[in-house]
C-alpha cells in the first residue's frame, strides 16, 4: 500500500513537471517569435533605408513633427486641467 501511495506520488510529480516544462516551453517559443519578428522589422528598416537614403530624412522629419505635436498636446492638456 505504500508502494502504490509512492508510486502515485511520483506519477502527480511528474504530472507537474510535464505541466510546468510545456509552460516554460510555450513562453519561451513565444519569446523567440517576439524577437524573430523585431530581427525581421530590423532588417526590413536597414534594407529600406539603404536602397533609399531619402527615407532616413524623411522619418526624422515624421518624428521632429511628431515630437511637436506630442508637446502641444500635452501643454493644450495641462492648460485644459488648469481652468
Amino acid at each position: 500500500m505504500v508502494e502504490s501511495e509512492f508510486q502515485e506520488g511520483n506519477y502527480d510529480d511528474r504530472g507537474k513537471m510535464r505541466e510546468n516544462l510545456k509552460k516554460d516551453m510555450e513562453e519561451l517559443l513565444e519569446k523567440m517569435e517576439n524577437l524573430t519578428v523585431r530581427a525581421t522589422q530590423m532588417v526590413y528598416d536597414c534594407i529600406a533605408i539603404r536602397t533609399n537614403p531619402d527615407l532616413t530624412n524623411a522619418m526624422q522629419h515624421l518624428e521632429d513633427a511628431f515630437l511637436r505635436c506630442k508637446d502641444q498636446m500635452e501643454k493644450k492638456g495641462q492648460e485644459m486641467l488648469m481652468e
